[in-house]
């Protein structure tokens, strides 16, 4: 062991003399943990938004949608097949979008109605598996009266309608009489509700399936546009560029970074500003490492001059006191990152026992578009974190340790 971490170590000891400083030394090892905690703990937070985030739209959604910049998709099925064929294409289905208002007799709501391929949309997104009641192919069950409809948890709690309801769809675009235009009116049955966890979709959403879309809505043949599923879903800006390419105006394709990046780029900014604000925290216990530092070396005059009597070189006093600094912020951190580590990967039951203590709701669904509160831990994140403790701990040791070696040994040992 070099001397000068020996002696570092040994300075770290109370001694009587010198409880007060050791006190300070405590209070900053418990700042850096603090400061190391906050920020695995929030941005453990922060990922695990952004990603259930991704996972809720990437369920609901397609990964890249193809439409038609001049209206309706003709000959859908043509372009489907060409689609398909495509390299890193994994599956197409064709859909129908449109807005509607939903009338149960109780409540009235405005949503969004699509119109899906049954047999073939669930080879593109997941809503199939967030169905809790019912389910899709009820929607081709043509021996009813009234045609299916699947609704959202959210939006059947607001019409106040169970399986099994009827509800008045409202189409905008109706027909065109001597009064002027009146809106078109058709009563379905409810025959599945999804929940997605998703607060947005689920009081905003109601799937019919196709043939039934095309009708009530008077497009004939025809469909909105055609949905991809993809091999890589972080590859899909260079398929999008090929699907312009290849299928050429009008028609246009998007994937789904570009349909939610307002969403997307509000968390990556959210994350690295709250990054950047906890990192102060480290900052703060930062400047009481340097407190302790300048109070210890005032407290060790006689020693540094002894030492540099003895031969010691002002490179080696000044690497004891770095020492001493940066054991002070590897103990913080290490602390720390155990500390955070242990809340963030237990932080949902954590919430729920707060919640049921205090009786207040630390997150609201209705707020946070999510039915429950996410946390991923990347372990990229826990080494950026800490390295970045330590070295804002070894830079606080630099001043007070070059103070310390430009003490003149015959000023400190001249009232000695």
């Amino acid at each position: 062991m070099p001397f000068e971490l020996l002696i570092g170590l040994r300075y770290l000891k109370a001694k009587r003399k010198s409880t007060f400083i050791s006190l300070i030394t405590l209070i900053s090892v418990a700042g850096v943990a603090l400061g190391v905690m906050a920020l695995i703990i929030v941005l453990a937070v922060m990922t695990g938004f952004e990603e259930d985030l991704k996972d809720k739209i990437l369920g609901t959604n397609a990964h890249i949608v193809v439409l038609n910049s001049m209206g309706s998709v003709e000959n859908y099925q043509a372009v489907e097949k060409k689609l398909v064929q495509m390299d890193g294409v994994v599956a197409a289905t064709p859909f129908i979008y449109n807005q509607v208002m939903l009338s149960s007799g109780k409540n009235v709501s405005g949503v969004v109605l699509r119109g899906i391929d049954v047999k073939t949309d669930a080879q593109v997104t997941n809503l199939h598996k967030s169905i809790v009641e019912g389910g899709l192919s009820s929607l081709e069950d043509t021996a009813t009266k009234e045609p299916g409809v699947v609704i959202g948890k959210e939006l059947a709690r607001n019409l106040g309608l169970n399986l099994g309801d009827t509800v008045d769809v409202i189409s905008p675009m109706g027909n065109i009489t001597p009064f002027g235009m009146m809106p078109k009116m058709r009563r379905f049955n409810v025959v599945g509700i999804f929940n997605t966890g998703m607060f947005e979709y689920d009081s905003t959403l109601a799937y019919v399936s196709l043939p039934v879309a095309q009708e009530f809505l008077d497009l004939g043949d025809v469909v909105t546009g055609i949905q991809l599923k993809v091999r890589d879903v972080y590859k899909t800006g260079d398929l999008v560029k090929k699907i312009n390419r290849d299928l050429g105006v009008p028609f246009h394709a998007r994937d789904w970074m570009q349909m939610n990046k307002n969403i997307l780029f509000a968390l990556r900014t959210e994350k690295s500003v709250m990054f950047i604000i906890l990192t102060l925290i480290v900052l703060v216990a930062a400047f009481g490492i340097a407190s302790t530092l300048f109070m210890v070396v005032m407290e060790k005059t006689r020693d540094i001059a002894i030492l540099k009597s003895m031969g010691a070189t002002s490179r080696s006093i000044m690497r004891i006191f770095v020492f001493e600094g940066v054991i002070i912020g590897v103990f913080g951190t290490i602390i720390g990152v155990l500390g955070g580590l242990v809340v963030a990967l237990n932080l949902e039951p954590i919430v729920g026992v707060i919640q049921k203590v205090t009786g207040f709701e630390l997150f609201s669904k209705d707020i946070y578009y999510l039915d429950h509160f996410p946390s991923k831990v990347i372990p990229s994140d826990v080494l950026l974190i800490s390295v970045t403790a330590v070295l804002i701990s070894f830079a606080a040791t630099l001043y007070p340790s070059w103070a310390a070696s430009r003490l003149p040994p015959a000023e400190a040992l001249r009232y000695e």
